[in-house]
């Protein structure tokens, strides 16, 4: 009976082993996989900004939004308000949303997760451009939904402009200017 024993103490043990090794496999290549995006290119989204665009509506109005780094710069955090007042017997408009940027090891890609207070979600996958003046933020295209296309250019130092476009279910590639917009890095430091 003893030998039973030992027998099954010795799997017991080795299987924790190893258990203790794969967790510490995994954490490293987390870890490895966040560490390796560059975030460089994305830091000319970094800041707080305020800007005026227009919606589909024709309607003009403006808002605010920051970039910046979260747990410990792991990820992006981008946090957006914006209002557009009533006009040509449309309602006022008042949006927030949050947006997560984040390294997806899986994918080897940067992606976004994107929720707001209309009860919508998106998923983006994140192109910046090498010189670090562009990202576009595309969403995945699944069938039967609209796809997003969001984009920021830096258009000279401390101003960008946005456009949001989107495509019609079964035509995921056919994008059409949905918001548009200029923003200005705020000099605000709050």
């Amino acid at each position: 009976m003893t030998i039973g024993y030992r027998d099954s103490l010795m799997k017991r043990m080795i299987l924790g082993v190893v258990a203790v090794m794969l967790c510490q496999a995994l954490t490293a290549s987390a870890q490895q996989t966040a560490a390796s995006v560059n975030w460089n290119s994305l830091n000319f989204l970094v800041g707080k900004w305020v800007g005026e665009g227009n919606a589909e509506t024709g309607q003009a109005g403006g808002g605010y939004c920051s970039f910046e780094p979260g747990l410990q710069g792991k990820v992006l955090v981008r946090k957006n308000h914006s209002e557009y007042p009533a006009a040509n017997g449309r309602p006022a408009i008042s949006h927030d949303d949050l947006m997560i940027i984040y390294p997806d090891g899986a994918r080897q890609q940067v992606r976004a997760f994107y929720t707001d207070n209309e009860g919508n979600v998106i998923h983006y996958t994140v192109t910046a451009s090498s010189d670090g003046k562009s990202a576009v933020f595309l969403s995945d295209a699944d069938a039967g939904a609209r796809r997003y296309r969001l984009t920021y250019t830096l258009a000279q130092p401390d101003h960008m402009t946005i456009a949001f476009e989107m495509a019609s279910p079964g035509k995921p590639d056919e994008f059409q200017k949905f918001i548009e917009g200029k923003i200005r890095r705020s000099a605000d430091a709050n």
